[in-house]
């Protein structure tokens, strides 16, 4: 990574315009070009187009719609993930029963002699990831069919993953975001703590867990499409048979009433390339953070499952600092997955939120955690969605973290919506308010109704919290600490692959 993009560039933040809530003052907003903060060969692929974009908020609904729209498909199934369990159920019952995964496909292939499936997860999953890792390392019955084709992607940096959660159907829809077709994914947006539902690959009971994914058509299917091609080739040295875009669309449409319709889009991603003899890297989704973070006059709103990294440590504190920035909320994970992920990430995420508050004289930082239950025993609820929404004029959901590897070592694919009309800024302020209020335990309506009267996310959120459902802040936000990154960060959390000379640049540690 560029050491550039951890750099305070003052000439490159935004002149002062007067703080205010989103839905106000948008002269200078739409006076801009309306997809400007896409950059095709900077931040994004290409400046495309998506035709109809709904955000599906938790692993039901995406689950759902997935599942009918499958059902459509004819020609060509394309599956790219970071890890895969054919186990999982797409529709479970109230018992947790019904069609797993894999059956669910093999009975397709069967049913429509002219469907071919194929399925590209990262090799490491069947170590690391939470699914049946025996299942993807010696298949099972459902793939045992000249038209199914699982391979397990090793082309990834020493240390890195494959993280990108792409579906594809008949090369005209497709599916992108934070959410793998696998077991810990599927929850309601009310997440019962007691839902038998929700089960891991041992059958145990789950977590509850938020998390958010994009159904897309138009053009910008196409630029999904070219990446899982690409993946595809570079893992298997042999040219995908993937179906290509065609003239009459699948009957499974994303929605009848799509959030976005006819949206300017672009598809980020990050790719650590293959050294001397492979590709050269690509940063796209760091950039688009930046530029993103740097856009917003009013209100960041962020989930994500990690918050630690270089990327937030510089950015951010410019923002803190400016006397006109913008407000910024943060939703994310509690509690980290084991000892090794609770010090890269969990401890550098306390030392982050100290380093921030020294900046934050302006009182706009707040960084939450969503709880539920009575304070006296309550549940938590695990955050793996990855969402930045800038004012009204930005929307992206997609697979990056707000960690160091998630920006150079891992391959990322992340969707950037940028608004064009008076629609689509009141779409991105449904969909936050939406994210918010099941947050909060408030509908939609009264998200908004509350951020109109009050002008401030932060204010929003101190009218409407503390019921069942809360956002409960950090300890760390207001404690004395440490707040340089922890040691050991270069290696545990690496901000490019080991031994590159962006990795030797990465200084933000102290090891």
């Amino acid at each position: 990574m560029d050491d550039a993009i951890f750099t305070n560039k003052r000439d490159g933040m935004r002149q002062g315009t007067p703080h205010a809530p989103i839905g106000h003052g948008h002269e200078e907003a739409e006076a801009r070009a309306p997809s400007a903060l896409l950059q095709a060969g900077r931040n994004c692929r290409s400046v495309s187009r998506a035709e109809t974009a709904t955000v599906l908020v938790d692993g039901a609904r995406y689950f759902a719609r997935l599942d009918a729209c499958l059902e459509e498909a004819r020609r060509s199934i394309v599956i790219v993930g970071w890890d895969f369990d054919a186990s999982v159920r797409l529709r479970p019952d109230a018992d947790g029963n019904g069609t797993m995964l894999g059956d669910r496909l093999r009975s397709l292939v069967e049913a429509h002699e002219t469907l071919e499936i194929h399925i590209l997860i990262w090799s490491f999953a069947v170590a690391h990831a939470p699914s049946h890792g025996m299942s993807l390392l010696f298949g099972g019955d459902w793939q045992d069919h000249p038209r199914i084709h699982l391979k397990l992607d090793r082309t990834n940096r020493f240390y890195a993953s494959h993280h990108q959660k792409i579906v594809l159907i008949d090369g005209v829809l497709a599916f992108v975001g934070g959410i793998d077709l696998t077991v810990g994914r599927w929850d309601t947006q009310e997440h019962r703590p007691a839902d038998e539902r929700r089960v891991e690959a041992d059958g145990s009971k789950a977590r509850p867990v938020h998390d958010c994914q994009v159904a897309l058509t138009g053009p910008v299917v196409d630029d999904l499409l070219a990446i899982a091609a690409a993946r595809w080739q570079r893992a298997t040295d042999a040219a995908p048979r993937f179906a290509g875009p065609a003239t009459d669309p699948i009957a499974g449409q994303p929605d009848r009433s799509p959030d976005f319709r006819h949206v300017p889009a672009g598809i980020a991603v990050t790719d650590p390339g293959g050294g001397w003899r492979g590709p050269p890297p690509v940063r796209h989704a760091a950039w688009l953070t930046v530029d993103a973070l740097r856009s917003a006059r009013r209100t960041i709103y962020i989930e994500n499952q990690y918050f630690a990294g270089a990327l937030a440590r510089t950015i951010l504190p410019e923002l803190l600092e400016a006397p006109d920035g913008p407000e910024i909320v943060v939703v994310t994970t509690r509690s980290m997955n084991g000892f090794v992920e609770q010090l890269s990430e969990g401890t550098n995420r306390d030392r982050l939120l100290r380093h921030l508050k020294r900046f934050d004289r302006h009182d706009r930082l707040r960084v939450f955690h969503p709880m539920q239950g009575p304070v006296s025993d309550p549940d938590e609820i695990f955050i793996h969605s990855k969402i930045l929404v800038a004012d009204d004029s930005f929307l992206r959901v997609g697979s990056t973290n707000f960690n160091n590897r998630s920006i150079g070592v891992d391959t990322e694919c992340d969707l950037g919506l940028v608004p064009d009309t008076p629609e689509h800024r009141a779409a991105i302020r449904t969909v936050m308010a939406r994210l918010v209020g099941e947050h909060l335990g408030a509908d939609p309506a009264t998200v908004l109704e509350t951020f109109a009267e009050t002008g401030s996310l932060i204010r929003t959120i101190d009218r409407l919290n503390g019921g069942d459902r809360r956002l409960v802040g950090f300890p760390a936000l207001g404690s004395s600490g440490p707040q340089r990154p922890q040691l050991g960060t270069r290696l545990l959390d690496p901000i490019a692959p080991f031994g590159t000379a962006a990795w030797w640049r990465g200084r933000f540690s102290c090891s």
